[in-house]
């Protein structure tokens, strides 16, 4: 069976902390993308309202930590258990592109 795990969501930016770096010197940034639109469902439109946390590393993490709240982005990339303990999906940003 082929597994796929691949995610592709536009939104705003509306948690952005602060700049820092893993043990390792690698620079990371969280955040939290909010997406609204509406999309066909059942034969109907549905409006559909979502908020991801996300993170990113290396060059895209420096891209972000530029951005102020509420830049708008669409943004591609995993989703990953938050840590051992807890399983929460967390977007790991391999792409992003600003609109």
């Amino acid at each position: 069976m082929k597994t796929a795990n691949r995610l592709a969501l536009s939104g705003a930016v509306i948690e952005l902390k602060a700049l820092r770096h893993t043990p390792a010197g690698v620079p990371v940034v969280e955040f939290r993308l909010r997406h609204e639109s509406e999309q066909p469902e059942a034969g109907t439109m549905r409006k559909v309202e979502v908020e991801i946390d996300a993170i990113a590393f290396e060059a895209l993490a420096r891209l972000l930590a530029q951005a102020a709240p509420g830049r708008r982005l669409a943004a591609a990339g995993f989703l990953a258990a938050r840590s051992r303990r807890s399983k929460r999906p967390v977007l790991h940003v391999t792409d992003i592109e600003f609109e």
